[in-house]
């Protein structure tokens, strides 16, 4: 016995038998020839032989005729001919696949097994074509020709807020990460004004920890027909939120779980909102964001940073950040005036080059949030 098989590891022979080989077994130890056997069972010798072979499909008919003749049960041939096209069909698949490594080599493989996207596996010859038929799996297709048609070219979406978020391969494995966990969600039809009054609710959510805030954003959102998802971030991206519309009622605000402060997550969040409210109509854009990169020529991104900065912080109470007191407790008491975390202040105030990017850090919290938060 083999340690494989000793363990308990999944038997995938490379060859398969077909149906042919046990009735060759069964007219033997009768004596009999295939010539005998097409009489008995009323087919031509032709046929006989290519059943035998399994070049013609062992029908019901046949499963009935098989049984009378060789005492075998129909069920027993039927099973024995579904296995045997199942593997055969499997080996194809396998041979087809060893051509489409090239496509594979596109992805960022390893990165995709450290997340538990691709069950880990040797990168020889074989574990490629493997590879490949788990990755289109992932992505729901039956080839790299339709992966092209759903999301190659879905390059085209794409709303860029950085020039290097090139790397279409990794960024649709990004972005399918965020559709599968959106999948597991059911929820209501879109409801524009409900999605306000839930930005509203979670806007006070800021003060609180993960733990408080999670289940709740998750709520307000679903209730109000916005998937929420949080997807661990994928190297050669260079995105950490999306903004998108999986369809005409279903939208989605994906964020990567990079340990990020308080302040930055807020902020992404309430940017990847405003592209659903402020730009509803492009149900068919991308919008790819990275809170890294401050500046864009692109207009709605510009237009969604102004509108969760003056959502976070209204644009009245910060007019006072000018002349704030650069203090722990002059920060604190500004924030629980304008109902938001300390932390947030303290990064507007250093986006707005009023406080040094060194200053006051010990008010923001550092976030890392259960991907499944909410679940």
């Amino acid at each position: 016995m083999t340690e494989a098989v000793a363990q308990g590891a999944a038997f995938a022979p490379d060859w398969v038998s077909p149906p042919g080989e046990t009735i060759l077994d069964l007219i033997e130890e009768r004596g009999w020839t295939q010539q005998a056997l097409a009489e008995r069972l009323g087919f031509s010798l032709k046929h006989v032989n290519q059943l035998i072979k399994g070049k013609v499909s062992l029908s019901e008919d046949a499963a009935v005729r098989l049984e009378r003749v060789l005492g075998a049960s129909v069920g027993f041939w039927l099973t024995r001919e579904a296995q045997y096209r199942e593997h055969a069909a499997r080996l194809d698949a396998a041979s087809q696949n060893a051509t489409f490594v090239s496509w594979l080599e596109q992805f960022p493989v390893k990165e995709l097994f450290d997340l538990g996207v691709l069950k880990k596996r040797r990168i020889d010859a074989r574990g490629k074509a493997a590879l490949v038929g788990e990755l289109l799996a992932f992505f729901g297709v039956a080839g790299p020709e339709q992966w092209q048609m759903q999301y190659g070219r879905m390059e085209v979406a794409f709303r860029r807020s950085r020039d290097d978020q090139a790397d279409v391969a990794a960024i649709s494995a990004w972005l399918r990460m965020g559709e599968r966990e959106a999948e597991r969600q059911d929820g209501p039809r879109y409801d524009e004004q409900c999605f306000v009054a839930a930005l509203k609710e979670i806007r006070s959510l800021t003060v609180q920890s993960p733990d408080v805030f999670g289940p709740e954003l998750h709520r307000l959102l679903h209730g109000s027909g916005v998937a929420f998802v949080l997807v661990p971030a994928l190297p050669r991206t260079h995105v950490s939120g999306v903004a998108r519309w999986l369809g005409p009622q279903r939208p989605l605000i994906q964020l990567s779980l990079y340990g990020k402060t308080n302040d930055k997550f807020w902020f992404s969040f309430f940017h990847e909102a405003a592209h659903i409210l402020l730009h509803s109509r492009q149900k068919s854009s991308v919008f790819l964001d990275d809170q890294a990169k401050h500046v864009s020529d692109s207009e709605e991104e510009n237009e969604a940073d102004a509108w969760a900065r003056d959502w976070l912080i209204h644009p009245d109470d910060a007019k006072l950040l000018r002349d704030l007191p650069r203090r722990h407790d002059a920060i604190s008491a500004f924030a629980r005036a304008v109902g938001v975390h300390p932390g947030i202040v303290v990064g507007r105030m250093q986006h707005d080059e009023l406080l040094p990017v060194t200053w006051l850090n010990s008010l923001k919290v550092s976030y890392r949030i259960a991907r499944h938060a909410g679940e």
